[in-house]
Formats: structure tokens, C-alpha cells, sequence
């Protein structure tokens, strides 16, 4: 949310809604909608998305735009059609980006009045639903980051977990089915009109502008029923929801004890860090679980290995052995974001 403050009612709602989802695991919040269209939430959530920045949807609409038309009159709109239920979002801007790999990723552009709803309802179930995710995963929350899980991976290597599943899902945030990630929703949101806005943005049609020109409009994630646009700002969360199904169900299974294994992720990068010789075991444990979830591991970018003999990569490190002088060995990660290592890159292995 960039470096805006939250006004301090809207931190009190928050504070409130995860001290009771932290305090009552099973509880259900039934009555959240009417949050969505405060005065205060809608006009932080515009104040959100005007940090962000980003580029335009398919209307064109501008911030500038909004500025000239009166803030607080369009906020004022679209807190009307919200509590009218009269508010319907608008189709998706799909552009691709480029990946260090050279391969293209698809990116949603929401309309802004869209991009404004969804951080509302983000600032009102974000915290209901950060009581409920486990530590292993580490994307898109409070306090966690890339860096952190860097660390975290590195200190399971030091502590007797040397044999790594590398894995790698097929197109993750486009294949997370609907229904049961709805499921995953509504085990802590009963509201019907929050469930409905949520459905209709998972839904939404993408409006793709080829080379010539030319529009085309598809609606391949109502269609299919899976998928969520990379991209939006409810996308996030919605991702760390569902991957919480595969940590909760390879604790369930017993996993973590039998194999003496520990999972980090960050959001669809995924390392499962196993005592010697139960990699393998891992790997077809993970399959199992991940087919459950209707999820495709990609078999190409997926292996094991033993660190005291191989390298992996994760999150733009490579993890390693190195001989260092006196025959000391040190795990090490190095890429490009080596710097930030610091000193603890530098620890001996037991």
C-alpha cells in the first residue's frame, strides 16, 4: 500500500476483524459488505491505488480524470452503486510484461473504479484472512518478504535438511479453480453480497488489442471456471488462500514429521526442504497433494537435489556448497541480490 499511513479508524476496524479471526479460528463474519462502502475505507483505498499508480483500463479513465471530475463526487458514485448493488466491474486489460526468462506474463488491468473496490474490500477481509495463514508463505504480507524467506530457506539448509524439492506449478494464478477457492472464502466470509463481489472479479472478461488494433473480448475464467487475474489487487491474497490448501494438507497428511520436511513459499515458488533421502518421497507426495488441489506441477522445472552436491535456484538466489580455506564448508546463495545477504551469507554448516 506504499508508504500512506491507514487513519486510524480504519486501523481499528482492522485490528478488530483479526483479533476475533485469531481468537476464534471457526468463527464466520456474516456481516462485512456495508464496511466496503465507508467513507473512510473507500477514500484510503482510492489513496491506495493513486500511490500505486499503474496504467489505465479498458475505459481510459485516468486519475487526472478522476481529479478534474471531484474525488470525492466519484467516491461518492461508487459508494451508491455499491450500496444500491448496482455496481457490475468492468471487463480486464490483458497485457504481457516480459520475464527475466524472455517468456511473456500476462497482466490484469482493472478499470480504476474497479482497482478501488477491490483494495476497499482488501482493507476489510485481508486481515481476517492473514490470522489464518500459515508462516510458511511469505508473499504479499505484513511483515514477510522475499528477503525473509531467502533466510528462512538457508537456515532449514544449515539444520539438517539438505535435500530440496525444486518446484515449479504450470501457470498457477491461471489454474486455481473457482469453486474451491470460493470454498476457501466462505469458510470464514458468510456475507453473500462480499462472496458475489468476489465471484463477479473472478469472472470478469479480458479485452485483449492485438497487433492491428483489433479488440477481442473472451471470457475463458467464467467459461473455464479457473483463474485469477495477475495483476488486480484482491489477486494476491486470493493466491496465498488457496496455497494455504497444499501447506495445511501436507501438515494434515503427516508429511512434516514423516519426512522431516519444511515447506517456503512465495506465492507460486515453491521449495520443500527434506531430511537425506526423502526427497523423492517429497516429490510424489507433492504431485499427489497438488493434483487434489486441481493444480498442475510442471515437470520440466521440478526437481530434486542435495545441496552438499547440486544447486537450486529460488526467488533469484542460488543456493550451494562451497569449500572455503581451512576445509570449512558454507552453504552460500549468490544472484542478484547477493549484497543483501550480508554476513550471515558467510555461516559455516554444522
Amino acid at each position: 500500500m506504499g508508504n500512506l499511513s491507514t487513519p486510524l479508524r480504519v486501523q481499528k476496524l482492522q485490528m478488530a476483524l483479526h483479533a476475533k479471526a485469531k481468537a476464534e479460528t471457526d468463527y464466520r463474519f456474516y456481516v462485512l459488505y456495508d464496511k466496503l462502502y465507508r467513507e473512510d475505507i473507500l477514500a484510503h483505498a482510492y489513496a491506495c491505488c493513486r500511490a500505486n499508480k499503474g496504467a489505465l483500463g479498458v475505459d481510459g479513465q485516468s486519475f487526472a480524470d478522476i481529479e478534474a471530475y471531484g474525488v470525492e463526487r466519484w467516491l461518492g458514485e461508487l459508494a451508491l452503486a455499491l450500496r444500491e448493488d448496482t455496481y457490475r466491474p468492468d471487463p480486464i486489460r490483458r497485457v504481457y510484461i516480459p520475464k527475466p526468462n524472455g517468456k511473456l506474463r500476462p497482466l490484469g488491468l482493472s478499470t480504476l473504479r474497479d482497482r478501488v473496490c477491490m483494495t476497499a474490500a482488501m482493507l476489510v477481509i485481508e486481515p481476517i484472512f492473514e490470522a489464518d495463514l500459515p508462516d510458511e508463505q511469505y508473499a504479499y504480507r505484513s511483515g514477510r518478504n522475499a528477503q525473509r524467506a531467502v533466510i528462512e530457506v538457508k537456515d532449514h539448509l544449515y539444520h539438517g535438511h539438505p535435500d530440496v524439492v525444486d518446484a515449479d506449478l504450470a501457470d498457477y494464478f491461471g489454474t486455481i479453480p473457482h469453486a474451491e477457492l470460493l470454498k476457501s472464502v466462505a469458510r470464514r466470509i458468510v456475507d453473500r453480497r462480499v462472496l458475489h463481489l468476489i465471484t463477479m472479479w473472478l469472472e470478469c472478461p479480458v479485452e485483449e488489442t492485438d497487433k492491428r488494433g483489433r479488440t477481442k473480448r473472451t471470457t475463458e475464467a467464467k467459461d473455464h471456471r479457473c483463474g485469477i487475474p495477475q495483476g488486480s489487487p484482491i489477486s494476491p491474497l486470493l493466491s496465498n488462500l488457496y496455497m494455504r490448501r497444499f501447506v495445511l494438507a501436507w501438515k494434515k497428511l503427516g508429511l512434516e514429521q514423516r519426512l522431516g520436511s519444511r515447506i517456503v513459499t512465495y506465492a507460486d515458488d515453491l521449495v520443500i526442504l527434506c531430511r537425506r533421502g526423502k526427497a523423492e518421497e517429497a516429490l510424489q507426495w507433492m504431485r499427489k497433494v497438488m493434483g487434489q488441489l486441481k493444480l498442475t506441477v510442471n515437470e520440466d522445472k521440478t526437481r530434486v537435489c542435495n545441496v552438499l552436491e547440486d544447486e537450486f535456484d529460488f526467488l533469484g538466489y542460488t543456493f550451494g556448497l562451497q569449500y572455503r580455506p581451512q576445509t570449512v564448508r558454507s552453504i552460500w546463495a549468490s544472484g542478484h541480490r547477493r549484497k543483501a545477504l550480508g554476513a550471515w551469507s558467510k555461516r559455516s554448516m554444522p
